[in-house]
C-alpha cells in the first residue's frame, strides 16, 4: 500500500491535534497548521524539500505572531485598581479615635476598623488620614 505524502502530513496534523484538544498547549496547534501547509504542498506537487521549509516556516511563523500577541496582552496592566488594591493611597475620615491598638474610619463610604501604621500616633474624630494598606478587615492608616 502506497500513501501519498500529503496524506502522511494530514495525518501527523491530525496526531497534533489531538494531544493539542487535550493538553491545551498552543504550540501543537501552530505545528497542526504548518502539517497542513506542508499536506496542501505534498497535494500540489511540492518536492520534500519544499514540504519540510514550508511545514517549518509556517509553524516558525505562527508560533512567533502568537507569542508577540500574548506578550503584549500579558504586559499591558488593568485601568482599573479593584479590591484592596483599589482602597490603598485613598483618603478616610477617622470615626472612632484611630491609634496603634484600633479604632474606626469611614473609607469608600462604608466604616472600617483602622488602626495606625506607626503604634504612637493617634488621630481623632473628623480628622483625615491616608491608608497606607489593608490587613485582612483593617485599614491601616497615617
Amino acid at each position: 500500500m502506497d500513501i501519498d505524502a500529503w496524506v502522511w502530513w494530514l495525518i501527523g496534523a491530525v496526531g497534533l491535534g489531538i494531544p493539542l484538544v487535550l493538553t491545551a498547549m498552543p504550540e501543537l496547534g501552530m505545528f497542526a497548521v504548518g502539517a497542513l501547509a506542508a499536506s496542501a504542498t505534498a497535494a500540489l506537487g511540492g518536492g520534500i524539500v519544499a514540504q519540510v521549509l514550508v511545514f517549518v516556516v509556517v509553524s516558525v511563523a505562527l508560533t512567533a505572531a502568537v507569542r508577540s500577541i500574548a506578550n503584549r496582552s500579558r504586559d499591558q496592566r488593568p485601568q482599573h485598581r479593584s479590591g484592596i488594591d483599589a482602597l490603598r493611597g485613598r483618603t478616610a475620615v477617622v470615626v472612632e479615635r484611630v491609634d496603634g491598638s484600633g479604632g474606626r474610619v469611614k473609607l469608600a463610604g462604608e466604616i472600617w476598623s483602622a488602626r495606625t501604621l506607626d503604634a504612637d500616633a493617634a488621630y481623632e474624630p473628623g480628622s483625615q488620614v491616608d491608608v497606607v494598606d489593608i490587613d485582612g478587615a483593617t485599614a491601616v492608616v497615617m
